[in-house]
């Protein structure tokens, strides 16, 4: 009996128990229809405010949410858009403003921002093209007037501006720009390999190698890091073993290891300054002095105001007998450090060489060497004195005065032991003397007495053929 009843309330129970149950779940369905768009529209609120604080990709994230919940939820759309316009996804930027433009025609702002959208994209391209090509500065126009105007968090732009940067040699830019890059993502690899290479052509080797350290350490098989790192090393190996065999005395050698490092890296200037007025130093101590010329030269075409490669090159030129080059790089360099005693010294030492090659070479006029004895001087000035004398020459009379003045003058010079002596030693000699003998006159009686016989005869038999006598 008792079962009887509990089979006949479950019956009755059961069919209200189904009502109630579909009576929840249309409820439940009709609460989420309603609730849909305000969903879709919160979402796009929450990502306004995550594109005011540039956060694009949880902006993107949202209005992905936001569009699943309402596939025509305009809003979303526009704000996508943007979004990705920001972070230089053109082709999705685009897409998505011309589904706005579906949904809503004619709307004259979202149309500028769609043209914005392109004009960035095509200036991105135009800014890589001028890359390539080595227009650097005209690059650059594109990425900071168009591209980075209307898609300011770029990354893509923002790393191609880096490359530029680093091309124009603007080393201390590329540390300021990537630095914004690393506070937002410490771990961009780009960012950091061309932070380091701007430390890197700075000299700054221990901070560029920090750099390329932690590069190497999120990706150790990253082909530009570990290019840029072990050439950096390889770099630094060659030059200490070079300024290490100079220190000992190896010149040769050291000279090789300088020239190797020198290769290594051309564009290096900021090392390579010092790499070229090393090497000139060596091939001065070596006496090579025109490959030191070249050397110094370098150097100094990359720093202008580099004294001691001024210096170097002035001991250079004194080896190639340059003397009035010597003289003009000492001057400048002692111009640019007066308190140098040093460079006074090396200069005194150019003027007093260029002096000396200013001067008459007595030897020379006479054709004979700097350790000719008396007697073979006088000989040879006989033999010119009476070549060149003007009675003998009555066809080109002044020529050979003039000859003859200068013949007459370097013996009066080399025919004098203590005049000859002082004249070796770079001493100024009487004022028509040592230098050019222009006042001298073997016409007139100075210095020595010349007697000259024209009769054709050789009276005393101690003249010269012809009847030209010299008496001394």
């Amino acid at each position: 009996m008792v079962m009887r009843t509990q089979r006949s309330a479950a019956a009755a129970i059961l069919p209200l128990l189904f009502f109630h149950l579909f009576v929840s779940f249309y409820c439940l369905i009709a609460s989420a229809q309603e609730n849909k768009p305000s969903d879709a529209i919160d979402l796009s609120k929450r990502a306004s405010e995550m594109i005011k604080l540039k956060r694009y990709n949880d902006a993107i994230a949202l209005l992905n949410s936001a569009i699943k919940v309402d596939p025509d939820h305009s809003d979303a759309y526009q704000l996508r858009a943007t979004s990705f316009r920001q972070i230089c996804k053109f082709e999705e930027s685009e897409k998505d403003y011309k589904r706005f433009l579906e949904l809503k025609p004619k709307s004259p702002s979202v149309e500028k921002e769609l043209s914005q959208t392109l004009q960035a994209r095509d200036a991105l391209n135009s800014a890589y093209n001028h890359f390539e090509s080595g227009d650097y500065p005209k690059a650059m126009d594109y990425i900071n007037k168009i591209v980075l105007v209307y898609s300011s968090g770029c990354l893509e732009a923002k790393i191609l501006k880096l490359k530029l940067m680093l091309a124009l040699k603007d080393y201390s830019s590329v540390i300021s720009e990537a630095g914004y890059i690393l506070k937002e993502d410490e771990d961009n690899l780009e960012a950091l390999l061309l932070r380091g290479r701007a430390y890197y052509y700075l000299s700054d080797h221990d901070v560029a190698s920090r750099h390329y350290q932690k590069g190497l350490r999120l990706d150790p098989e990253h082909s530009e890091l570990k290019k840029a790192y072990f050439g950096m090393k390889q770099l630094l190996k060659k030059t200490k073993s070079a300024e290490d065999n100079a220190a000992r005395g190896k010149l040769r050698v050291a000279a090789e290891d300088f020239k190797a490092a020198l290769a290594l890296d051309p564009s290096h200037t900021s090392h390579n300054v010092h790499l070229h007025l090393s090497l000139c130093k060596v091939l001065v101590k070596l006496g090579r002095g025109k490959d030191a010329i070249s050397s110094c030269t370098e150097a100094l075409n990359i720093d202008e105001e580099l004294v001691e490669a001024l210096v170097q090159r002035g001991e250079a030129k004194l080896l190639t007998e340059d003397w009035e080059g010597a003289v003009q790089d000492l001057k400048i360099a002692a111009e640019k450090s007066p308190q140098d005693t040093i460079i006074r010294e090396v200069l005194m030492r150019a003027e007093k060489s260029l002096k000396l090659s200013q001067r008459k070479d007595w030897y020379k006029i006479l054709g004979v060497s700097k350790t000719a004895h008396v007697a073979e001087i006088k000989r040879a000035y006989k033999k010119l004195a009476l070549q060149w004398h003007p009675d003998k020459n009555v066809d080109n009379r002044e020529e050979a005065e003039a000859k003859f003045r200068e013949i007459a003058a370097a013996y009066e010079v080399l025919g004098d032991e203590d005049k000859r002596v002082r004249y070796d030693r770079g001493e100024d000699l009487d004022e028509g003397m040592g230098m050019g003998g222009g006042g001298f006159n073997p016409f007139g009686g100075h210095g020595q007495q010349y007697t000259f016989h024209f009769d054709g005869g050789n009276p005393g038999g101690g003249g010269f053929p012809g009847g030209f006598q010299f008496n001394f």
